[in-house]
């Protein structure tokens, strides 16, 4: 078997996942613990988004897309990790592609969820000027396959597709073709258009563009992966210990904790100024229980160094009526709301960018759990760009984030990162970073 890479580098990736890939991607690998997503006789288990056409059928025990339809047909359930197993068999030309972790949505599900590319990469005059990333097996038009284990229009081929944390393996009749760890990706415009690339989960399915494709034999295994509270997923590392404040300091009281301001003191006055902020800090927040608790009393939390662009993660969690946010570089905020029905803001909801002005400064949708419960955030800061995924859901896509200390400014090209007081209760775990420096 030969194995290709990207740049000739083979991703980082834990130990325990790599013999697991290894072993899981072997030409005859057993069927054990896989069960059928598609019974041949029936579309039962999916669901058709935006149909087109004729849209899809079942056949002789084929799955297909119709010639002239398609539309978005998706799981009814979500998955994280897994292992997909599947035959296809392509029409001269045709063009397909294949869903993970994606939305239950229409549209183009290449951004705003993940398309493996199903693709006659042999029609000719059609395809030949793509991109390398839009071929068959590609992560379309974020990291290119292989080509050449693709067969003949009308021939049946196998795919199995690994799938673990960021690491996503393909192997065509019996050939790697694909290896990508998507952490690797540090193209800015591919980050900002595909913010579908760093979802944890989400449904699988089969994305027809108006071409005739037979499917058969699809089937999954789910890989469990232990979640385990301040234990960093690969490519991140924990800002909060679990155990104490260290790599944080406490906010500078008004009106030095305006940026503008607090460059105007003299380093004697800045450190007075400091002792005084983590004073007040260590008496309001509270490694407890691995979780970072705020009593309501004090100021806001910072951290001790500067970050440019990242991607963080965070558990959030506030009480009735809780008022928060997350400052970016220095900045206001990815708004945290109350979502009950009379809380802080419960028609809005949140994750928005809440003061920005000329640009959008609601969420798309609203993604809250209830009060009381954990939220977990996703938060990508790109440039003075940003994503925001709340509980899986996107609820910021790709939109500037302004600079609220000096209006009409360039946001700071780096900044720290900031949990918001409002005098309420807040607890937060599962911080994460990773940074990332772009191409």
């Amino acid at each position: 078997m030969r194995c290709q890479f990207r740049d000739g580098k083979i991703p980082a990736l834990t130990l325990f996942a790599a013999l697991f890939v290894a072993c899981a991607t072997l030409p005859g690998s057993n069927e054990e613990g896989f069960v059928s997503l598609f019974d041949g006789q029936s579309l039962k288990g999916w669901t058709l988004v935006a149909p087109k056409g004729a849209g899809y059928g079942v056949t002789n025990g084929v799955l297909y897309c119709a010639k002239g339809g398609g539309g978005n047909l998706l799981s009814e359930r979500e998955y994280a990790d897994f292992i997909l197993r599947l035959d296809f068999k392509l029409d001269p030309g045709a063009n397909n592609g294949i869903a993970i972790r994606a939305p239950l949505a229409g549209g183009s599900l290449a951004y705003t969820g993940i398309e493996l590319q199903i693709l006659d990469d042999d029609a000719s005059p059609r395809y030949a000027r793509l991109r390398p990333a839009q071929y068959h097996g590609s992560v379309y038009d974020i990291w290119p396959a292989a080509r050449g284990a693709l067969r003949k229009a009308g021939q049946w081929n196998s795919q199995e597709i690994t799938v673990i944390g960021r690491r996503i393996q393909i192997v065509l009749n019996g050939r790697r073709i694909l290896d990508a760890n998507l952490n690797e990706v540090r193209d800015v415009n591919t980050l900002l258009k595909h913010p579908g690339m760093l979802r944890d989960k989400g449904h699988i399915g089969l994305l027809g563009h108006d071409d005739h494709v037979e499917f058969r034999r699809i089937r999954i295994k789910e890989i469990a992966r232990a979640n385990l509270n301040n234990i960093p997923p690969e490519g991140f590392v924990r800002i909060f210990n679990g155990e104490n404040l260290d790599g944080w300091k406490g906010l500078l009281a008004p009106p030095n904790d305006n940026p503008t301001n607090r460059v105007r003191l003299t380093s004697q006055a800045l450190a007075a100024a400091q002792a005084a902020a983590d004073r007040r800090m260590r008496a309001s927040w509270k490694a407890v229980n691995g979780e970072l608790v705020f009593d309501g009393k004090g100021d806001s939390l910072v951290t001790s160094g500067n970050h440019a662009d990242y991607e963080l993660l965070l558990d959030w969690k506030i009480e009735p009526k809780g008022d928060s946010g997350i400052y970016l570089r220095g900045n206001p905020q990815v708004q945290i709301w109350d979502p009950r029905e009379g809380g802080t803001n419960a028609v809005v909801g949140s994750g928005g960018l809440y003061n920005n002005k000329l640009h959008p400064s609601t969420p798309l949708k609203r993604a809250d759990r209830m009060t009381g419960e954990l939220n977990r955030f996703r938060i990508l800061m790109l440039g003075d760009r940003v994503h925001v995924f709340l509980n899986d859901e996107l609820v910021v896509n790709n939109t500037p984030l302004e600079n609220y200390w000096q209006p009409g400014e360039p946001l700071p090209a780096t900044g720290s990162i900031e949990l918001q007081n409002h005098g309420t209760t807040l607890r937060f775990r599962n911080l994460y970073l990773r940074e990332i420096s772009r191409e």
